[in-house]
């Protein structure tokens, strides 16, 4: 979503919708709201500090973020579960360890100017543990929004629309740590620890999988899957268990050995049923990688059972309070300026200007200006990267093995509908669909979004390849009837029950890097062969593969490599 990530999208975009007004709506029951216009910039939730923040916006001329006025914002209280006991774990401590070296650092006598393109949790994370160790980074970002494929928007009748589904699992501790180190645990609303699927051969019915807190992992994990009897037969789970063994025994000298393998070809070679991968595989490789079974890369899947099975609460999930720029992106940001560093929006890379040694110059911007520094990182979607390297760069092994990493394409969909629908959770929810990966009722998991009265769908609509050139009401219609199979008492493909009132539909043509088999040789490590340029993104070498933990993680480690060279 990546599911090891987030149910996420990319940089460059086309985004459409048909727009019809929403109306106004009055909470009640399980939150209440109000205008709070004595204390304008407080948001705050029972049982949590005030999260007071102060929105951003440009200035004119040169893109860089400066104070809103303030103006009245709005107040909400829910209850959520209780953030799980994540401090204690192993990845944890290791996580919080490495974002520890960037501040106890020796300060340098004269701090390094990093020019960064991208400012996506790749680009924010490498600015931030550079501002941390002393430096003065300047980031650019070529759109008006923070986030690349964590990008938000704001429709005219003041509703968000996002660029992908994004959950913050237990067993994201880069993501953890930078939540706690920004002061904003509490702006993630975790949800039971379950991981819910819709029945196709029982529409409106869900199976679950539920973990049980009192057991540690992987015991809990185990309980999960033997107390679930509706999607497997105990015989399935018998050869599961079996085929499983290998990966449990060997660690992850055996899962790195894997990535030759698509997960369909792996699950036969180890003789494990079709109907495992019908049943569960399916659904999972699309959350993962917006791909089905037949192309996706065995390694990510069993990454991604390593990351949920060996940690208590790794698959445990949490989704943001509020859309993405304003409530995780410009924490960072305002880390990053407090610290001395620059953060520029409408600030796009056009050209990276070389000296007579090969090495970078400077970059020149879209509008024509040069940004020049002592070292310069693209943070940008590997496919961008591509079309900016410079031909002297093409043929080195380090830029060429690139040729093998391309994005996989995404449509993000939004459907506010006129009434709340009924058969949903409080929760992500796996579609099992052969059109869409997984959803979520928005007006339900998320404060910013709540309303009582009508729901909000949020939809991962994969495989998207067949479906990126297609209309937006082409994809709506395809979606509606999808829909009526998980909501048959309640919406029909003529809308002659629940009605749309309005809908976005974000496409992104290239998203994560498509992680099929042999790919893993190709990622590159963060410090280029070149003196003085850096690379980072989720595509780059780090343990956690297509995901929003890969992208702030590799965002640590070029902060790292950059750090070590001065």
């Amino acid at each position: 979503m990546s599911l090891v990530g987030s149910v996420s999208a990319a940089a460059y975009l086309s985004v459409k919708g048909d727009l019809r007004n929403l109306g106004n709506s009055y909470p009640t029951q399980q939150c209440c709201f109000s205008i709070d216009h004595k204390n304008k910039n407080l948001l705050s939730f029972r049982g949590s500090e005030a999260m007071g923040h102060q929105l951003k916006c440009l200035s004119s001329h040169d893109g860089r973020i400066k104070p809103q006025k303030n103006g009245p914002t709005s107040k909400i209280v829910c209850i959520d579960y209780p953030r799980p006991e994540l401090d204690n774990t192993v990845n944890f401590l290791e996580a919080a360890y490495f974002s520890s070296t960037f501040r106890t650092a020796s300060r340098p006598t004269k701090p390094l100017q990093i020019v960064i393109a991208g400012a996506g949790l790749a680009g924010l994370s490498t600015a931030k543990y550079l501002a941390d160790a002393g430096h003065k980074p300047i980031l650019l970002e070529a759109r008006d929004v923070l986030g690349g494929k964590v990008a938000a928007w704001k429709d005219d009748d003041g509703d968000w629309y996002e660029t992908g589904l994004h959950i913050f699992f237990g067993a994201y501790p880069n993501v953890q740590n930078l939540f706690g180190e920004l002061g904003i645990n509490d702006r993630l609303q975790w949800k039971e620890h379950s991981m819910i699927f819709a029945m196709p051969s029982k529409p409106g019915e869900f199976s679950r999988f539920d973990f049980p807190d009192v057991l540690p992992a992987p015991l809990n994990g185990i309980w999960a899957i033997l107390k679930n009897n509706e999607m497997l037969t105990w015989p399935e789970k018998v050869r599961f268990a079996i085929g499983l063994l290998p990966a449990m025994l060997g660690g992850q000298a055996y899962v790195e050995a894997q990535d030759g393998l698509s997960v369909k070809e792996w699950m036969k070679k180890q003789g494990i049923p079709e109907r495992v991968t019908d049943e569960v595989f399916i659904a999972m490789s699309k959350a993962l990688n917006f791909i089905n079974p037949d192309e996706l890369s065995m390694q990510c899947i069993l990454i991604a059972l390593n990351r949920f099975l060996q940690e208590k609460h790794g698959s445990k999930m949490a989704f943001l309070d509020g859309n993405p720029p304003e409530r995780l992106c410009m924490p960072v940001v305002d880390h990053i300026q407090s610290l001395g560093g620059e953060v520029r929006l409408n600030s796009r890379l056009q050209k990276i200007n070389l000296n007579d040694d090969g090495t970078v110059k400077s970059f020149t911007l879209s509008n024509g200006n040069v940004v020049e520094g002592d070292a310069y990182v693209i943070a940008a979607p590997v496919d961008i990267l591509k079309l900016l390297l410079p031909e002297e760069w093409k043929e080195i092994p380090y830029f060429k093995k690139l040729d093998k990493l391309v994005g996989v394409p995404v449509i993000n969909v939004h459907i506010w509908f006129d009434r709340k629908l009924k058969n949903t959770y409080d929760h992500l929810l796996f579609s099992r669909s052969p059109l869409l990966s997984v959803y979520a009722d928005m007006s339900v998991t998320c404060k910013e979004y709540y309303d009582p009265n009508r729901s909000m769908l949020e939809l991962v609509f994969a495989p998207a390849e067949e479906w990126i050139g297609c209309s937006d009401s082409e994809i709506i219609e395809a979606t509606m009837k999808e829909l009526a199979k998980l909501f048959p008492d309640e919406i029909a493909a003529d809308q002659s029950k629940a009605k749309i009132l309005k809908y976005h539909v974000v496409k992104t043509p290239r998203s994560v890097y498509k992680t099929v088999p042999n790919c893993e040789p190709c990622r590159p490590l963060q410090r280029s062969p070149l003196e003085g340029f850096y690379l980072a993104g989720d595509y780059t070498k780090q343990k956690y593969l297509a995901s929003m933990e890969g992208a702030v993680l590799s965002g640590k480690l070029c902060a790292q490599a950059i750090v070590q060279v001065t």
